[in-house]
């Protein structure tokens, strides 16, 4: 059901359940009014009797709306007015039309959710005692050991066929080398320009 009444010198459209902005009614939040200027009432598209007809109500809030700016001007008259103003409403909740009241909504419930699965291996170590599990662990790290000393880390160049390879210093070698030497080269990038050395001119006789 809806009804259009009338308040504050404004006609609102409302369903009982509806929240709507009204100029200021005297009252704190939670008070139940009554809107009696009821000008149009229907149900569907049928037209209803407003004789005696009444909306309830409950105040929301208090509130007020955003800022205005109000500024007048005269112009060559060093006339300049700036005002701001923010108007007082009252929100409202309509509780009723008549007989016909707003229907509350039951909540939805929260679906329960699953436990999470245990992993098999976590119940597969519950069920074996803690000598037997630091037992697991030894045995494993003594494995990757045997491993790793019977496969070792490749080399990247073979082995060098005579003494003189032997001898010889290697590609990286040679950089670091090279980059040590460089390092202990002063630098002339920034260095002054010497100064060019005056020549001797011979003297006129």
């Amino acid at each position: 059901m809806f009804a259009v009444v009338r308040t504050g010198g404004k006609q609102y459209r409302v369903h009982p359940g509806d929240k709507i902005v009204v100029e200021k009614l005297d009252g704190q939040a939670g008070d139940q009014i009554t809107l009696g200027d009821v000008l149009l009432a229907g149900d569907g598209g049928s037209l209803k009797s407003t004789d005696g007809l009444k909306v309830a109500a409950e105040i929301v809030a208090q509130a007020r709306g955003d800022k205005v700016t109000v500024f007048k001007k005269r112009r060559r008259h060093n006339y300049r007015r700036k005002q701001g103003h923010r108007q007082h409403h009252t929100i409202l909740k309509i509780v009723a039309i008549g007989d016909h009241k707003a229907e509350k909504k039951a909540a939805p419930k929260a679906e329960a959710k699953p436990a999470p699965a245990a992993e098999p291996k976590a119940k597969a170590d519950a069920g074996k005692s803690a000598t037997a599990r630091a037992k697991e662990t030894v045995d494993t790290t003594a494995d990757q050991h045997a491993a790793n000393e019977v496969v070792g880390t490749p080399t990247e160049n073979p082995a060098p066929d005579s003494a003189e390879a032997a001898s010889a210093p290697k590609p990286a070698a040679k950089k670091a080398v090279a980059a040590k030497a460089k390092a202990q080269k002063p630098s002339t990038k920034n260095a002054a320009p010497a100064k060019a050395a005056a020549k001797k001119t011979p003297k006129a006789k």
